[in-house]
């Protein structure tokens, strides 16, 4: 990054963060400490209205705004199709500002980056999966979760466990402190304090039905932070499958979560799996048919068997 960027940059971050000392402007940019000091010299000459404390940083003046900077077609882009996907994945009230953005953005683009970032946008699609059926649920489900969150009110929900037991219930009655939303692998999942289990606990909100927000109120335990939290790893099965080189690029190209390595084995590919329980995999080994065969453990292996009579039994 050269000067001129950099003071920029250093510019932008003060208005973002309000105060920052030069050992966090050096750790930012990758510079020196005594560098930072030549660039805040050289903004306060050029007119932006820097103020520095001892033991505190630096800030910008209250009242003063970089005036709009211009974007490289590559962020145009960016920006433009991150407005697209937050206008799919997010609720209704996002939709409409996401577009909203999107026109600001176009209006202050020069004409040729505006019409370059067009080009490149009409050879990238994201594909929505529609609005009617549980996408619609998920997304009212999204924007009262989103609310509660943002209100800290506590929710109340019906919720649909992957229980592979039919004798047990697959639907419980759940009250929990929602403490933020996440995407992964495709799917949103709250994660929330459980009353029911004590403890912090994750769910998909296409499982969720029935959400009410509470009038009571709660508080995020202060050791929490969403952006580094990471649940506690229970994948404790091993699970090893061979796979016919036949379907390999499929199996790969389906992304499983579990799935920890895929290498060429013996006349065939070996994947591996790290799972909670067995049940976690079943039915995606039964749905490649005879093109996969469970090496281990024993136990899923007999469950495919089961499964396979079950099947042969009703056809």
């Amino acid at each position: 990054m050269n000067k001129t960027d950099r003071m920029l940059a250093i510019v932008i971050e003060l208005q973002r963060k309000g105060v920052l000392r030069a050992e966090d402007l050096a750790a930012k940019f990758e510079t020196s400490i005594r560098t930072i000091y030549r660039d805040m010299q050289a903004l306060s000459e050029a007119g932006v209205p820097i103020a520095g404390a001892p033991g505190t940083g630096y800030s910008l003046m209250e009242g003063y705004f970089l005036p709009p900077v211009s974007f490289t077609v590559e962020e145009a882009v960016a920006l433009l199709i991150g407005a697209d996907f937050v206008g799919m994945k997010l609720d209704a009230e996002y939709g409409v500002k996401a577009r909203s953005s999107q026109e600001k953005i176009e209006a202050i683009l020069p004409e040729k980056v505006r019409e370059e970032a067009e080009r490149i946008r009409s050879v990238i699609r994201l594909l929505d999966v529609g609005e009617s059926g549980t996408r619609g649920r998920e997304k009212e489900t999204f924007e009262q979760l989103r609310q509660a969150i943002l209100r800290k009110r506590k929710v109340r929900f019906r919720y649909a466990k992957n229980v592979p037991d039919p004798d047990e219930s697959r639907h419980s009655e759940r009250t929990a402190d929602p403490y933020g939303l996440v995407h992964t692998h495709g799917v949103w999942m709250l994660v929330a304090f459980c009353w029911l289990r004590q403890d912090i606990r994750h769910f998909r909100l296409s499982r969720i039905s029935g959400l009410v927000i509470l009038d009571e109120s709660f508080n995020i335990d202060p050791g929490f932070r969403l952006p580094t939290y990471r649940p506690a790893d229970d994948r404790n099965v091993t699970v090893r499958i061979w796979v016919d080189p036949a379907i390999a690029d499929r199996v790969l190209e389906s992304d499983n979560f579990y799935m920890e390595s895929f290498e060429p084995g013996d006349q065939g590919w070996l994947a591996t799996f790290r799972v909670r329980r067995m049940e976690d995999l079943l039915q995606w080994t039964l749905g490649w048919g005879a093109a996969v065969r469970v090496l281990e453990p024993e136990a899923l292996r007999e469950r495919v068997r089961e499964e396979i009579g079950k099947m042969f039994e009703r056809c």
